[in-house]
């Protein structure tokens, strides 16, 4: 096995996904299809006499055990409560598996697609899926995964990014004051929240997360669940200019509301989640750039023509965080 950790799937070939598959009793047909995936390395993998399955190799040090245990337990209670997600397979009660310094887990493989944005009844319905996602979420507390939170996705990304060779050097000033502007505004903002509660959530609860088939919303992908506020599960749902958004999110609470009850308070939080969503997307970048998936998949990364729409889109982040916050419909 590869020990050098900017590679760290450099030894993952299809012998080794299939004596993976092997090693806990199942026997692999040959037939392996890669999946879209960055973080981690997902695999659609044929079975003698069965369905395939989605084998997905957990990124080497990203998580511990323990988190990616709990990750586990969350969405299997959340299938226990008839709430569609799709949770790891478990053979002889186990679901985290491990093979030679590989880690990985298996699921089902479900079909459908993207749900329409901006779609009342779609939303309507996202919006009641969610409620039941948070009625569950409120039932217990993570003790392993990460809690959404500044100083993690803001603070530390900012650092990280400063540290680094990414951003273009006439860009640097512009960026570490820019940036610093921008975290002060969102920590007043937030404090506008006041002492909200935090839960379990999804934690990446966008489009491309949930599958849609039969007016239904399936939701994929726990790797980022995490304990933060419930609109965090909802922002990204809504889309286009203030009056959009504001319709869009009164039909998400809609739904929402019959299953779980909604804090108006987080609505402080909307803009500061979005800046901090920004911040942690570039320093992801640039904290799995030696990963060659990344380079290949996001080339204009180091382009300087791409740090200064960055500059621009946190300048128009700025200027958000000083409107009031959304109004509910």
């Amino acid at each position: 096995m590869s020990t050098d950790r900017s590679q760290p799937f450099a030894d993952l070939d299809p012998d080794r996904i299939c004596s993976s598959i092997e090693s806990i009793g199942l026997v692999p047909d040959g037939r392996l299809l890669a999946l879209n995936s960055y973080e981690n390395r997902v695999w659609q993998v044929g079975i003698e006499q069965s369905s395939p399955v989605i084998v997905k190799f957990y990124r080497p040090g990203r998580w511990s055990d323990a988190s990616i245990d709990e990750e586990h337990r969350f969405a299997l209670e959340l299938a226990a409560a008839a709430l569609s997600v799709v949770p790891p397979i478990a053979i002889d009660g186990q679901t985290l598996f491990h093979h030679q310094s590989f880690r990985f887990a298996l699921f089902e493989r479900r079909g459908g697609h993207a749900p329409e944005p901006a779609h009342k009844p779609t939303l309507t319905t996202l919006g009641r899926a969610l409620g039941r996602m948070h009625s569950v979420g409120k039932a217990a507390r993570f003790v392993h995964r990460p809690e959404l939170s500044i100083e993690r996705w803001g603070e530390r990304s900012r650092a990280e990014l400063l540290a680094g060779p990414w951003i273009p050097a006439q860009l640097v000033a512009a960026f570490e004051a820019l940036t610093g502007h921008l975290l002060e505004a969102v920590r007043a903002t937030w404090a506008r929240a006041g002492n909200f509660d935090r839960i379990r959530l999804h934690g990446d609860c966008h489009v491309g997360n949930i599958l849609w088939r039969d007016d239904q919303a399936h939701f994929v992908d726990l790797d980022d669940c995490l304990t933060g506020p419930a609109v965090q599960d909802l922002w990204m749902l809504i889309s286009g200019e203030r009056q959009e958004r504001e319709r869009q999110l009164g039909w998400l609470l809609q739904g929402y509301r019959l299953f779980a009850e909604f804090d108006p308070r987080e609505l402080h939080l909307i803009e500061p989640l979005r800046s901090l969503r920004m911040l942690h997307h570039q320093a992801w970048l640039a904290r799995r750039w030696d990963d060659p998936a990344f380079p290949r998949a996001f080339p204009w990364f180091e382009d300087v023509r791409h740090w200064e729409n960055i500059l621009q889109q946190l300048r128009e982040q700025l200027d958000e965080l000083q409107q009031e916050p959304l109004i509910i419909h």
